[in-house]
């Protein structure tokens, strides 16, 4: 099998590349066996597969939460609206207790669903795959729900390093 060739490009051609793309914005959520709380930002989220039911979505190696989702059974994507930019940017950014003072409630596995999201999928840890500097996590969807306005309510998305909505073309 031949090898990949070297890139013909720099870091910053590539993530200015990789930026026009546009992704909704998450917010990865999950629970210590001690109890805590602990939840990311991603915009890595993606589907994989109808049936079975899995979703994908990727995190750093050397991300402080890194071995909190390594090792827990089960996790929440919480898919998150354009009024939620706040949220979006406290799991991305704040140290410390991340869940101070947001509405969630548990879900049937005991992860946090986060109040007000689009949509959610609660998902079993079913594998990772370490690549680059990245690992990618293929959660089984367990179970899902959404927003009962959510066709009413514009999405967060993140495209060329800035946070943006969607609205209809036609």
């Amino acid at each position: 099998m031949k090898r990949a060739k070297s890139p013909n490009f720099d870091p910053a051609a590539f993530r200015a590349a990789l930026g026009q793309f546009a992704t909704g914005v998450t917010v990865i959520t999950t629970r210590t066996d001690s109890g805590q709380l602990v939840g990311i930002t991603a915009s890595s989220f993606n589907s994989v597969s109808l049936n079975p039911p899995l979703v994908l979505w990727s995190l750093a190696t050397k991300s402080a939460s890194m071995p909190v989702f390594r090792a827990n059974s089960h996790y929440v994507v919480n898919v998150l609206a354009a009024s939620q930019i706040d949220l979006c940017r406290r799991f991305a950014t704040v140290k410390g207790d991340r869940f101070a003072g947001v509405s969630h409630a548990a879900g049937d596995t005991g992860m946090p669903v986060l109040d007000g999201a689009l949509a959610w999928f609660e998902c079993h840890n079913r594998s990772r795959y370490d690549e680059g500097d990245h690992v990618i996590f293929v959660g089984e969807v367990e179970r899902c729900g959404v927003r009962e306005d959510a066709g009413d309510v514009a999405p967060l998305v993140f495209q060329a390093g800035g946070f943006h909505t969607l609205g209809p073309i036609e």
